[in-house]
């Protein structure tokens, strides 16, 4: 499968708006879609975090056709340099194709080419597709727990 992971730049707010602003989307992440203000807020934060780090971020992922699919990101914990994060946000129609574990693999390959020891991801407990993807990579059950008044569970990796 050819994906391109390419870092969000300024130019890309439409792409990101388009994830955020989806209910489906984000009925697994903030039980709410994003409205245009708070994305444009938040968006100007992912462009920071962006330019601090060569490898860590996020990045808009393209299909060989050069369609948008998704975001996916790996960020650095930044009292703890030895974890980063990973996440993955994919628009609806390209659901249950495979992008997922494909974006997965992506970013635990650019983990790896970092100082990082430890992945963790946190997911909705109910998105049993986002669960699934991230055990067939390796990753653990840590805990079920509320995060920020939200169901979530984390995963962690080893690398």
């Amino acid at each position: 499968m050819e994906l391109t992971l390419l870092k969000f730049q300024e130019n890309d707010f439409d792409y990101y708006f388009r994830l955020v602003s989806n209910e489906k989307v984000m009925a697994q992440i903030t039980e709410r879609s994003i409205p245009y203000d708070e994305a444009q807020s938040n968006y100007i934060k992912l462009l920071k975090r962006n330019k601090k780090y060569d490898r860590y971020g996020s990045y808009k992922i393209m299909d060989c056709e050069n369609h948008f699919i998704g975001l996916g990101h790996l960020t650095l914990h930044e009292d703890n340099m030895d974890e980063a994060e990973i996440g993955y946000m994919i628009l609806p129609e390209y659901w249950g194709m495979g992008y997922g574990t494909e974006i997965a693999k992506r970013l635990i390959n650019i983990a790896n080419q970092s100082n990082v020891k430890i992945l963790k991801a946190i997911i909705d407990p109910e998105n049993i597709p986002s669960r699934k993807i991230l055990i067939n990579q390796g990753f653990i059950s840590e805990k079920i727990c509320e995060i920020d008044g939200l169901p979530g569970e984390i995963l962690s990796k080893s690398i």
